[in-house]
């Protein structure tokens, strides 16, 4: 099999594979959070939140540096893995220490250190199944991992609802995401053993450690700085407003996470292309890029004024409980617009050896979250903690066009000008949406809105067939390999 079709089929797995994912995922949590009270959904999500962080201090970077090393050098593929073994060996157990001190230390209820303790069984498990997958990712091998993602989140939903309907309580929920890290574990090791016959051996030699190490660090500053701020602001609001608010956060912030698999596959696709252009065609690097972001500004919009206009219908989705959850959600929502074009930003900027000004832009982003956290939290509790992740989007926008434009010859003006044709169309659709929605079926209500908004858009010249193709073509060219 040719290289080109190799990681076209690796690209088709992983997309089909995050797609499925999302969907589970997301209709498990829908199912939890109806037949949970938002403090209870609180804990369980505050437990997995404080383990994710954690989480990080134990990977260091050295999967990706593994990937990296294992596709140059297979021949070396016992050496790195052991070394790797025998890393983080070491950092599970700081982690895990960190983690109980953690809980301690911040006084947190008993039932809450409990989830605690088991969502750090899945912390550890997981991060040496990444590390097995990191192998197979080096020898160009998605297969396995991708259906191991869909296998582990039907055993999560498969479980937790059994547990959840057994009327058991939050430990068994919570253990059902456990039983799914122990599968995933064993099975990311018998495709290690069995299928890519990689042996595995702790490595110990000082010298070789130390050189992981420092190949490690600049992925290990981003990955640290993500992790933050994507889920310290959950911890937060369990210190200053309770596990409540926590659990009510839960709702609008899941939405927003699971509709970004939507530019997560466009940019893995995408990613490619503007490597290549970047070397070979600057001309078509910068169309690329400008369609990209035209792309995922027509596709954010809609999502943005649809969930406006219709957030009361949607959290009705979850039970009375969480009807203080509409305005958060009509808030966050917002940052999904800066969230989908910061895609194709961050791909354009690591496509063109401009990864540290990535890592330095996170750097910001992250403390500016963490200090206005600290403002908005105390003061308006799950309002804040939406509105902080408005601004900070906004921020890694603004701070990511900087570099764009000091990167490559880029004006903005195209994008603009379609930026104002999709606002006005999604403006249309909403007021369609407000008018309608007392007397249409939402399912149909959204369908109908949809070709509103396309059909307005279409008239207004805001998109062609021939954008569609370009794409399409950019995708499909062979040397962007």
């Amino acid at each position: 099999m040719s290289k080109i079709q190799n990681i076209a089929k690796n690209t088709s797995y992983l997309t089909l594979a995050l797609v499925a994912q999302k969907i589970i995922s997301f209709t498990y949590f829908t199912i939890l959070a109806r037949n949970l009270a938002p403090e209870s959904l609180g804990k369980y999500y505050l437990a997995i939140s404080l383990t994710t962080i954690f989480a990080i201090f134990i990977d260091l970077g050295l999967v990706n540096v593994l990937t990296r090393e294992v596709a140059k050098t297979p021949e070396r593929t016992s050496k790195l893995l052991g070394s790797v073994l025998a890393l983080k060996i070491p950092l599970s157990a700081l982690a895990l220490l960190a983690t109980v001190a953690t809980v301690f230390i911040l006084d947190y209820g008993h039932l809450t250190r409990q989830l605690v303790y088991i969502s750090s069984i899945c912390m550890v498990l997981d991060s040496f199944t990444m590390t097995f997958f990191g192998v197979s990712r080096g020898r160009h091998n998605l297969f396995y991992e991708s259906l191991a993602s869909i296998v582990f989140q039907v055993i999560v939903m498969v479980f937790g609802l059994l547990a959840l309907f057994s009327g058991l309580d939050l430990r068994y929920i919570m253990g059902a995401l456990a039983l799914a890290s122990i599968f995933n574990f064993l099975y990311s090791w018998l495709v290690l053993r069995l299928k890519l016959k990689v042996k595995i051996k702790l490595f110990y030699e000082k010298t070789f450690l130390k050189y992981m190490l420092v190949l490690a660090w600049p992925f290990a500053a981003y990955a640290v700085l993500q992790r933050v701020y994507t889920y310290l602001d959950s911890v937060l609001l369990s210190l200053f407003s309770g596990e409540t608010a926590v659990g009510i956060y839960q709702i609008p912030f899941k939405i927003i996470f699971a509709l970004q698999f939507l530019p997560l596959a466009f940019t893995a696709s995408l990613y490619p292309a503007l490597s290549y252009y970047w070397l070979k065609d600057q001309k078509q690097l910068r169309v690329s890029f400008s369609r990209a972001m035209n792309y995922l500004t027509i596709i954010s919009v809609p999502i943005v004024f649809g969930t406006i206009f219709l957030a009361n219908r949607i959290i009705g989705l979850f039970q009375n409980n969480y009807l203080s959850a509409v305005l958060p959600l009509q808030i966050i929502i917002v940052a999904l617009f800066f969230i989908f074009v910061n895609y194709p930003i961050g791909a354009l900027l690591n496509a063109c050896d401009r990864q540290k000004q990535n890592t330095r832009n996170m750097l910001i982003v992250t403390i500016f979250s963490i200090v206005l956290n600290l403002i908005l939290i105390p003061k308006f509790g799950v309002i804040g903690a939406s509105l902080t992740v408005v601004f900070t989007n906004f921020l890694m926008f603004i701070l990511g066009i900087y570099w764009v434009k000091k990167t490559i010859v880029y004006q903005g003006k195209n994008n603009l000008i379609v930026f104002s044709k999709v606002l006005l169309s999604g403006l249309v659709m909403g007021l369609f949406l407000e008018f309608f929605k007392p007397y249409i079926n939402i399912l149909i209500l959204m369908v109908l809105a949809s070709l509103v908004y396309f059909a307005l858009l279409y008239l207004l010249k805001g998109f062609r067939k021939a954008d569609i193709l370009s794409i399409y073509k950019a995708f499909a060219k062979k040397k962007a390999f």
